[in-house]
């Protein structure tokens, strides 16, 4: 497993279906030898790979094990928890989730959510204060790598703030100690490789998968958990905060904060409407600056690729919203205290490789693709087209049996070669019974006027087997009919016998046949030796079973014998 990355693949289950590379918004996969692996220095750690696998081969590395450990150590660890945590247990009043995690060893739990109002009103200050021009939201880390390593003309536009958790964690260290360990848990696998780079502020982060884990293996009945009196959010509930799992949440935050600044506000999420919108941003008269909220999960965190409830979106939206404007004036009279915020940006941007013309046509001949007219552009590789997958065959990412018209042109060609080269007749008909291909053997069975046919149009395409070999139709529209196979038959046509094997090979809709002149002195001979072998096979295995029987016989004769003897003897004595 790469370590620099939290996905990896099981290699024993991927399958060639290369879903993972249709779904990847950067394409960060690389297929080899039939195994789609991802690509660390490209990836975006989004997770579509992960979600979209129908055999589970993608997963995410568990990090469960370190953090138990952390906690046998006897260290203090408190939970920051993703404010995304009501969608995701929508069961559970907010005492009862805290209490299990007080049960798990933690000695606190706190919302990231605070985090989440520190970067809103440290964002809010910044735009006060700022000129007309485009900034882009640093909450969310896949959009801030995207930007980094695919949009880089956009970076100047970050602002230069931490995440909410990162921002939590440095709240909870300056208000507990720096000996506080804190160990995130929600629905992003990309916050894993955030806490990996800031080791000082972060132990560890966990999905909610891994909780769940947990909390089974345990057998922790959630429902039934009585919250004691530590059972609350440490050091207070958040507020506004809390709505930045869906779209507009860090907007309204930010709001708060700057009610009477002219401001431009918009959100976005889903990486490809990311993509489009910040393409188009540069044309874009601004007057006044314009903040973009950016999550690359469509419909916000509460969407994370580790969420597990499936609960629709608008469900999701109602439980976070409805939980944060459900807060007490208690809790938001209270204030954190400074914090820093500040955070630079240290992405590098992925440099694209440059192919030339001839390169990318010459890849696209190796597939077969001679002429525009062959770029058929299905998207069967998970590339958007074939001049995408010739590039991609260029940097090693991809593999030319990608391609299905490839591999289905190649096997057409092999199995002409085949049936071409083959000496004995080889037909193939449809469900009409109208000839879809066959050699010139079969044609030469056939009689003279059928050779003289093949000569004209090879492989008789579309002509009417009941014209060209009576003989044959009534065999094939058994097995078409029936969908069952018709092996050796011996067909008597004109001065030969043909030996017959009718076979389906898409049944009730193709079948073909493999056809033989018994009467030819090769094939008279090569009969011959087939069946006197078979005779004497045959004559083999019944010598043998009458030795077995004779064997068998004598077993029991002389047990017989020998106990009659032995009776005989007694008497005697």
């Amino acid at each position: 497993m790469d370590k620099r990355i939290p996905i990896f693949t099981k290699e024993t289950q991927c399958q060639d279906c290369y879903k993972c590379v249709r779904h990847c918004p950067v394409k960060a996969i690389k297929v080899e030898n039939g195994r789609a692996a991802v690509i660390a220095e490209q990836c975006l750690i989004c997770g579509r790979c992960v979600e979209v696998c129908p055999v589970g081969a993608k997963c995410v590395r568990n990090d469960l094990a370190e953090v138990q450990e952390l906690l046998a150590e006897g260290k203090q660890v408190m939970v920051s928890l993703a404010p995304s945590f009501v969608a995701e247990f929508p069961d559970l009043q907010a005492p009862q989730l805290i209490q299990a995690l007080l049960n798990l060893g933690f000695c606190g739990v706190s919302e990231t959510a605070l985090g989440a109002e520190l970067v809103s009103a440290a964002v809010a200050d910044q735009l006060r204060r700022s000129p007309a021009r485009p900034y882009i939201s640093t909450a969310c880390p896949v959009v801030v790598d995207l930007i980094q390593k695919y949009l880089p003309e956009m970076a100047a536009g970050l602002t230069e703030h931490c995440s909410p958790m990162l921002a939590h964690a440095r709240l909870l260290r300056q208000q507990f100690g720096p000996d506080m360990q804190v160990v995130f848990i929600g629905p992003c696998i990309a916050k894993k490789n955030e806490a990996a780079a800031h080791p000082e502020l972060l132990a560890n982060a966990l999905s909610f998968a891994e909780l769940k884990a947990w909390l089974k293996a345990r057998q922790v009945d959630l429902a039934g958990i009585r919250p004691g009196p530590q059972a609350h959010f440490t050091p207070y509930r958040a507020g506004q905060g809390s709505l930045y799992p869906v779209d507009g949440g860090m907007i309204s935050g930010i709001r708060d904060n700057c009610p009477a600044t002219t401001v431009q506000f918009m959100s976005f999420s889903g990486i490809e409407n990311i993509r489009q919108a910040l393409v188009q941003l540069p044309n874009l008269e601004l007057t006044e600056p314009l903040f973009l909220e950016l999550l690359a999960c469509e419909g916000g965190c509460v969407n994370g690729p580790t969420a597990t409830s499936q609960n629709a979106t608008i469900f999701k939206r109602h439980r976070v919203i409805t939980r944060a404007l459900g807060q007490g004036p208690e809790q938001e009279a209270k204030q954190l205290g400074p914090v820093d915020t500040f955070l630079p940006q240290t992405g590098q941007a992925i440099q694209p490789c440059a192919h030339s013309e001839g390169q990318i046509i010459q890849t696209l001949a190796t597939i077969g693709k001679l002429s525009t007219q062959d770029e058929l552009n299905c998207g069967g590789c998970g590339y958007a087209n074939c001049r995408a997958f010739a590039q991609a065959l260029l940097e090693g990412k991809a593999e030319r049996d990608m391609c299905v018209s490839y591999m289905r042109q190649l096997a057409q060609k092999k199995a002409n070669a085949l049936i071409k080269t083959m000496p004995a007749g080889v037909v193939i008909v449809d469900e009409t019974l109208k000839i879809l291909d066959c050699n010139q053997r079969f044609a030469e069975l056939s009689g003279p006027e059928t050779v003289q046919i093949f000569a004209v149009q090879p492989g008789l395409e579309a002509a009417n087997l009941r014209k060209i070999a009576p003989f044959l139709t009534d065999l094939f529209q058994h097995v078409l009919e029936s969908a069952q196979d018709l092996p050796n038959r011996d067909i008597r046509y004109g001065d030969c016998v043909l030996h017959a094997s009718i076979f389906s090979i898409e049944p009730h809709r193709v079948a073909g046949a493999i056809l033989q002149d018994v009467t030819e002195p090769t094939v008279h001979k090569e009969r011959i030796i087939r069946e006197a072998r078979d005779v004497i096979r045959k004559n083999v295995q019944t010598v043998q079973r009458v030795a077995y029987l004779l064997g068998e016989n004598a077993a029991e004769s002389q047990a017989s014998l020998d106990g009659i003897i032995e009776s005989f003897s007694k008497d005697t004595a």
